[in-house]
């Protein structure tokens, strides 16, 4: 696991975005895992200026989302389709049909849940994840207790989830839908390169149990130690509560330039 800390979000948007162009550059019809939220939205944004400058490409990749709301309306726009679409997808140049999510209004839940599973291993399987972490340590919607060999499949949101998301639905908890469908972490787990974003003071704690604490379901994040390719990037705030701080800035000042992420 390789910590990056950087002064801010733009400086991890860029770092995380080079990643994303080494791996189109050397492979175009990559597997994106795109994950939503507030901390990934510095990528994206520079994902589309190099779009719009020419230097990349996402006319051959394809993508797919983490996790969805079950019950929201196809409308309605915090579902988490029309979330990535509005953020990412739909301001770069990925084919039509070429990004997919967990099927939040199926009738035969558990069949949709492995159909996705079904469709990300057709595929070859994700080559770089984007992930964000929740202040009780949750990836995807794997709450805490999660198995650590999970897949795809429905789970109940926890109230400090549902708090947490809450600022999407007026600040209005009652709103936020109780179940989810998300990928399990067993199959987080399988992409190639996992990259994970974590901004601000609250985060914190689940950053430092993330990479300094046991690995436990208490934190799902923490089956990411696992994990042969994660990074892990930073602003100062979600790293207040690292141990080993200074020497992860070390590390990263100290490597190769050659080697990247």
């Amino acid at each position: 696991m390789e910590v990056v800390i950087l002064p801010d979000a733009a400086q991890i948007g860029t770092v995380a975005a080079d990643a994303v162009e080494a791996l189109l550059a050397r492979k175009p019809a990559a597997v994106l895992g795109l994950a939503t939220g507030s901390s990934p939205l510095a990528i994206y944004d520079e994902l589309v200026a190099r779009c719009d400058a020419g230097r990349i490409s996402f006319r051959h990749a394809r993508g797919f989302t983490l996790d969805e709301y079950v019950g929201l309306p196809a409308e309605h726009p915090e579902r988490y389709r029309t979330v990535i679409d509005t953020v990412f997808v739909s301001r770069v140049d990925f084919a039509p049909g070429t990004v997919a999510g967990p099927d939040g209004l199926a009738e035969d839940i558990p069949a949709a849940c492995a159909e996705y599973e079904a469709a990300i291993a057709a595929t070859g399987g994700i080559d770089l994840q984007i992930l964000g972490i929740g202040t009780d340590g949750h990836i995807g919607f794997n709450e805490p207790g999660s198995s650590l060999a999970s897949r795809t499949r429905i789970k109940t949101l926890t109230r400090q989830t549902r708090i947490d998301n809450a600022r999407f639905f007026g600040d209005d908890v009652d709103l936020v839908p109780t179940h989810c469908l998300t990928q399990g972490l067993g199959t987080i787990m399988a992409a190639r390169h996992v990259v994970l974003v974590a901004l601000g003071r609250s985060k914190a704690e689940a950053v430092h149990q993330l990479v300094e604490g046991p690995v436990s379901a208490m934190w799902p994040a923490t089956i990411l130690q696992h994990h042969p390719h994660v990074t892990v990037l930073l602003d100062g705030g979600a790293a207040r509560r690292l141990q080993l701080a200074d020497y992860y800035r070390e590390t990263y000042l100290s490597k190769p330039s050659w080697q990247g992420i």
